[in-house]
């Protein structure tokens, strides 16, 4: 009897918890942490490439120092944020995390404006090879950052909305934060060079 009463209580639990939202919280947070970790992984890529960018630019406009050290710069603030999975649980490491993303973006959008100066730099087969492996990536990093969007805006709905809300508010599921429009206009359009257009003088 009293095995069956357990086993009614634990029906009963599991099907209130089901109605109100449990396992959709379960399943958009850890969409979340998976859509994360591949704009962690796209936002690496990048930064891996810079470095050799760097030295490709280097070795013909060594003059350009301070956008040279603007890139370097960048590249190390980005590395000193730990960009762990808790980090989207915590909006102001977030926003940091992101202001620091959308510098390193700018830089590298001076980077490849100045290259137009340089005409043997334009014409030169690793510096094109990496320009592009750069334009590919900040497109792979924009795919990354729209399905991890659409994630939060899942995820949020249901941590707002009656009778999840209760379910979110018991279990400490909260609100994550996301891309605003001010990021997206600083972060989401792939720096481009039209490396056919002549040098200026």
């Amino acid at each position: 009897m009293r095995n069956r009463l357990r086993a009614v209580g634990l029906l009963f639990l599991t099907t209130l918890l089901g109605g109100c939202g449990y396992n959709t919280l379960q399943s958009t947070d850890e969409q979340i942490k998976a859509s994360w970790a591949e704009v962690l992984n796209q936002y690496q890529r990048r930064a891996d490439l810079v470095p050799n960018l760097v030295n490709v630019v280097k070795g013909f406009a060594a003059q350009e120092k301070d956008v040279l050290l603007g890139v370097t710069q960048a590249r190390a603030k980005v590395g000193s944020i730990q960009a762990t999975p808790e980090l989207i649980n915590d909006e102001k490491a977030f926003a940091k995390f992101i202001a620091a993303q959308g510098e390193m973006s700018s830089a590298l959008a001076r980077l490849l404006v100045v290259a137009e100066n340089y005409p043997q730099l334009k014409s030169d087969t690793v510096f094109r090879d990496l320009q592009a492996q750069l334009e590919g990536t900040e497109n792979r990093i924009a795919v990354a950052r729209n399905r991890y969007i659409q994630a939060v805006q899942e995820y949020n709905v249901t941590v707002r909305s009656f009778p999840s809300n209760l379910t979110a508010m018991m279990f400490g599921f909260k609100v994550k934060p996301s891309f605003t429009v001010e990021d997206e206009k600083a972060i989401a359009t792939p720096p481009k060079v039209d490396f056919s257009a002549p040098a200026k003088p």
